[in-house]
């Protein structure tokens, strides 16, 4: 058995990315660049009012109250701009180019417009007031994005005005789900006394799709050795990690440990020194990954994002891979016995975290409300109100 501390460092040290692959800028949200990105263009590309208002030559303004000939204008998409002259202003537009010769831009409300001049209540007037500049959010070559970039929807916006087309981001893994127990009912079917609706192959399919990973198998495996074995190993040919549920505690039906060493899988750790989650297997053969998940769904869910996650994300090309993790004070006192950390349900309002109830192993009603874990080491067993707490955000 290993400890929280080293199950985390254990991933970290046997997961690495996966190769790389250009893909449009449209479909490349929520991937890591393998590559960086250089500028093809200056943005803006060039001089840009940052107001309504009007263009004038600083220098012109000599006191409160001066008064400029308007002469023409200059809106948005407009490719054709004549120079400003000398005494002059010109009517501009937030976004339209600033004409040559002109080297502020007055805001409308500093004005008033009469009989085709202009009244400027503004002095002094500096010099590049309310221009933008060419290149001045970034210079024709330099590096837009690094590489390592998580590649969010402000990413996509900023290399698309710049009309870059594609990237060179590292792949996300395929996914492999095999569920197994006798005892599941699937959609469709009749409840029966003694049987449960499965729910862990939606729950898990749900986490891989926030995570942007959409393409994955789900297989069911019977409670023996043959069909598991089996369902893994249909599933670990045609992708990258092999996510079991169930089946791996040590009961008389539970297969699947058995099972990823009948495919010469080398097991990495099994168990981790926690409540709930203590039955959970990691094993590696060649450049797949097995993660074997107990089959209780609140237990299977805080493994997936404790320990499946991260290596989804390493894999992905994040340098980020652990859910972030701030310290809050819990709203509530909790305190348990026993030998193994703790990781619970919680739920974060107004600048503190609630431990939920129903923090059984087999309860996910308190997880669909919670929007974060909090982690209780051995070390803090006992937590008054107001105690700080280590607590892991869930994706949002």
């Amino acid at each position: 058995m290993v400890t929280v501390k080293e199950a985390k460092q254990t991933i970290l040290e046997n997961v690495k990315a996966l190769p790389a692959h250009i893909v449009e800028i449209g479909n490349a949200l929520g991937h890591v660049l393998a590559a960086d990105i250089l500028a093809p263009l200056a943005l803006p590309s060039f001089r840009q009012s940052s107001m309504d208002g009007y263009a004038v030559i600083h220098s012109d303004i000599t006191e409160t109250a001066t008064v400029l000939k308007l002469e023409g204008e200059s809106k948005a998409g407009q490719t054709s701009t004549p120079a400003l002259r000398s005494g002059s202003a010109m009517r501009i537009f937030t976004g339209a180019p600033v004409p040559d010769g002109a080297t502020a831009v007055i805001m409308q409300e500093n004005t008033s417009a009469e009989n085709g001049s202009i009244t400027i209540q503004e002095f002094p007037v500096p010099e590049g007031k309310n221009v933008r500049n060419i290149g001045q959010q970034i210079q024709q070559g330099a590096v837009a994005l690094e590489k390592g970039t998580f590649l969010s929807p402000g990413s996509i916006g900023f290399l698309q005005g710049m009309d870059v087309r594609e990237a060179n981001v590292y792949k996300k893994p395929k996914i492999g789900l095999l569920i197994t127990g006798d005892e599941l009912l699937h959609k469709g079917d009749s409840l029966v006394h003694g049987k449960i609706f499965e729910s862990n192959s939606a729950m898990l399919a749900a986490a891989l799709q926030q995570e942007g990973i959409a393409d994955f198998d789900i297989k069911y495996a019977a409670d023996d050795l043959e069909s598991t074995i089996n369902g893994l190993n249909e599933l670990a040919e045609s992708n990258d990690v092999v996510l079991a549920s169930g089946g791996i505690s040590v009961g008389d039906y539970d297969f699947v440990g058995k099972a990823v060493a009948a495919l010469g899988a080398e097991t990495v750790f099994y168990k981790v020194r926690q409540k709930p989650g203590k039955p959970l297997l990691f094993a590696k053969k060649d450049d797949k990954l097995f993660f074997a998940l107990p089959g209780n769904p609140a237990s299977s869910l805080v493994c997936y994002y404790e320990y499946v996650l991260p290596a989804l994300r390493i894999m992905s090309g994040r340098k980020d891979p652990f859910l972030t993790t701030l310290k809050m004070p819990a709203k509530y006192a909790y305190s348990f016995n026993g030998e193994r950390d703790e990781f619970l349900k919680g739920l974060i309002v107004n600048g503190e975290v609630i431990p939920l109830d129903g923090q059984e192993s087999f309860a996910l009603r308190s997880f669909a409300i919670a929007n974060a874990i909090i982690y209780l080491p051995l070390t803090q067993n006992v937590v008054n109100a107001g105690d700080l707490v280590k607590v892991h955000l869930l994706p949002g």
